[in-house]
């Protein structure tokens, strides 16, 4: 069944793939170049993330004669998920292509954005990494050109606990239970472990850390030393192939999937297939559920789909998790730039315009049903302050076959996280010799 799910995500693999966007007559198309990896140890979650980005981005272009007939002229670059081939692309890319400028920079990778962090505020081009990222950058007035857009690493934490407090009965319940975070040994790995020591000093409960080193192939002494904690939950962190061994290992040993609880990124169909039987009953944060009821896959199965243009090669996967990560990583790009043509004119962005944009982004109700995102997106709403915006996520829960929704939006406590952040971004701050923005003056 592995063979056969990686065989089909593999399918097709690109070094750099281009949409064609035929500018527009008065002016340049906006230039989207995108870090992807369809080979290598992640490409499995890869793939699919691509296709929902290009269906959306082809969907915008060809269905909706771009954004204010602006085309969007978008590029693919090969990286492995390597950090350093994602800092190759983006020197690359930066100034554009033949007259076209970059509004934003899509990391598609938290270790890719600690390592561009800096380059991008010399430069001036929003990184944009939803769901991961560095957390501090949520704080806009130390990072004006990064965004962990809805849904950062503390938020994936609080929601966690939270959701952790309500199957125990409340947070109150806490108190003395053992919590393990199983987790890629990596900055993205290693990126809640501040929030969860605040929350458990909060709630009292015991926080046991145990690391997987990458790939993660193979897991026995980590499962061995969870196994003799009797833990009450599990955390998992973990990041493509380390998920599905990680829960199989756990089954071995004795611990049961539906006491498992996986991040955004141990949470889609190539983390629970390959693990078979051991993962009916695993759960995971869903920011980015799976499923293909929602409007806009309508939409796009009528005009990309069935029309053979989609860069999806098996469309029993159109719905997936990671699918529809790629589309709510496009809709918040093109809404962004929907936000700033509206300030700046119907035009391509250049880097400082695109920040302006994300930093006025509100996707309300109203306009997440009239964009066909209604139950996939949360609402958000950004601002100079907050480069998050959400912080909110249901609970998916595999039954063997399919995620199924089991809970209602789970809210991260903010207010808990938020001075943790604001001391994180203010040590930035001190050590690289940054003067936090006026707030109030530039909103």
């Amino acid at each position: 069944m592995r063979r056969h799910l990686l065989s089909a995500l593999m399918a097709g693999v690109l070094a750099s793939t281009f949409l064609a966007p035929a500018a527009r007559a008065d002016g340049p198309a906006q230039y989207v170049p995108l870090p992807t990896y369809r080979v290598g140890a992640y490409a499995s979650s890869g793939t699919l993330w691509w296709a929902g980005e290009r269906d959306y981005f082809r969907y915008i272009n060809e269905v909706e004669g771009g954004i204010n007939g602006v085309k969007l002229d978008v590029e693919e670059f090969e990286t492995e998920w390597s950090p350093d081939r994602t800092v190759e692309v983006y020197e690359r890319v930066k100034n554009g292509k033949n007259g076209e400028p970059v509004a934003f920079f899509f990391t598609h990778g938290t270790p890719a954005s600690y390592a561009l962090i800096e380059k991008a505020a010399t430069d001036q081009i929003p990184l944009i990494d939803p769901a991961g990222g560095r957390t501090e950058s949520t704080d806009g007035t130390v990072f004006p050109y990064a965004f962990p857009l809805l849904f950062n690493y503390f938020s994936q934490a609080s929601v966690g606990i939270n959701y952790i407090a309500q199957k125990e009965g409340g947070l109150d319940k806490l108190k003395g239970k053992k919590i393990v975070t199983v987790y890629h040994d990596s900055a993205y790995g290693r990126e809640t472990q501040a929030a969860v020591e605040l929350l458990a000093k909060k709630y009292g409960f015991e926080n046991i850390q145990v690391p997987v080193a990458d790939p993660g192939n193979e897991q026995s002494p980590q499962w061995r030393q969870v196994r003799e904690v009797k833990p009450d939950w599990v955390f998992l962190r973990t990041w493509g192939v380390s998920t599905p061994v990680a829960i199989k290992t756990a089954q071995r040993f004795g611990i049961p999937a539906d006491h498992i609880i996986g991040d955004v990124w141990a949470g889609s169909e190539a983390d629970v297939i390959p693990a078979g039987t051991a993962a009916k009953g695993y759960q995971a944060l869903a920011p980015y559920p799976g499923g293909a009821n929602f409007e806009i896959h309508d939409r796009l199965r009528k005009t990309i789909l069935d029309t053979g243009k989609s860069d999806l090669k098996d469309p029993k996967f159109f719905g997936a998790v990671y699918y529809n990560i790629g589309l709510i990583n496009a809709v918040l790009a093109v809404e962004a730039l929907r936000t700033g043509q509206a300030h700046f004119g119907k035009r391509a962005l250049n880097g400082e315009e695109g920040r302006w944009g994300f930093e006025h982004l509100t996707i309300d109700d109203a306009r997440l049903k009239q964009i066909g995102f209604e139950g996939l997106l949360q609402p958000i709403k950004l601002s100079t302050t907050d480069h998050e915006g959400g912080g909110a996520a249901r609970i998916q829960q595999w039954d063997g076959a399919k995620w199924v929704l089991v809970t209602d939006w789970i809210q991260a406590d903010r207010e808990t996280l938020r001075p943790l952040i604001e001391a994180k971004a203010a040590a930035y701050a001190k050590e690289h010799n940054i003067v936090p923005r006026n707030a109030t003056a530039e909103n």
